[in-house]
């Protein structure tokens, strides 16, 4: 039979009651299981409901660009807001409204193809000849079937467009402008990238240094 420990009537060393402790341990920030601080970040990260991401704007910005520079799209939009508004001078309550056809139906008919044209040139843009030719001679024909072509307002927004739908290079060179845009969103906060320009105007190395 074991003596008991001398000095008063305390608890043994072996006894598992006596001895274990929480695993998480029941104060505020104290340690998880694994040994890492239970402070605020760990409860943000596990927060579901936390702050949106930062970078998500700026990445659904740049697919629109990239989007927007594959096509001819001011020339496009130009087209397709022309043939709008000449189908809005038709509706319009004006006392003089000029339509020829039967039934003034290549009134409605021109601008109608306008704004078809301008809608394939910005999703079809490997067939934007053929649609800004169409886009310029169905421009010109509102002249005579709608309004004098919108009251010349639609007739020369359809030309414009046409003509800067035809003249697109989808392999141009960017401008200066958004070459220098470019390259002052591609700088590193801690200096400019490689191939880039230090704030001074000197090339950078091929480290970026």
């Amino acid at each position: 039979m074991a003596d008991p420990v001398p000095g008063g009537a305390g608890p043994s060393a072996a006894d598992p009651v006596a001895t274990a402790e929480p695993a998480t341990g029941g104060r505020p920030g104290g340690a998880g299981t694994d040994g890492s601080p239970a402070g605020p970040a760990s409860a943000a990260a596990a927060d579901p409901g936390g702050p949106a991401d930062p970078v998500a704007p700026a990445r659904a910005t740049g697919r629109w660009r990239g989007w927007r520079d594959r096509r001819p799209f001011w020339g496009g939009l130009l087209v397709l807001l022309g043939g709008a508004e000449i189908l809005f001078t038709l509706k319009a309550p004006l006392p003089v409204i000029l339509h020829i056809g039967m039934q003034g139906l290549a009134g409605y008919l021109v601008p109608v193809v306008m704004v078809i044209c301008g809608a394939l040139i910005l999703f079809n843009p490997a067939q934007r000849l053929f649609y800004s030719v169409l886009g310029v001679l169905a421009s010109l024909a509102s002249w005579l079937t709608s309004n004098l072509g919108g009251f010349l307002i639609g007739m020369m927004l359809g030309a414009v467009g046409a003509c800067l739908s035809f003249g697109w290079l989808p392999d141009q060179p960017p401008r200066r402008r958004r070459a220098r845009r470019a390259a002052a969103r591609g700088t590193a906060p801690g200096g400019p990238v490689s191939g880039g320009k230090a704030p001074g105007g000197e090339a950078a190395g091929p480290a970026g240094a």
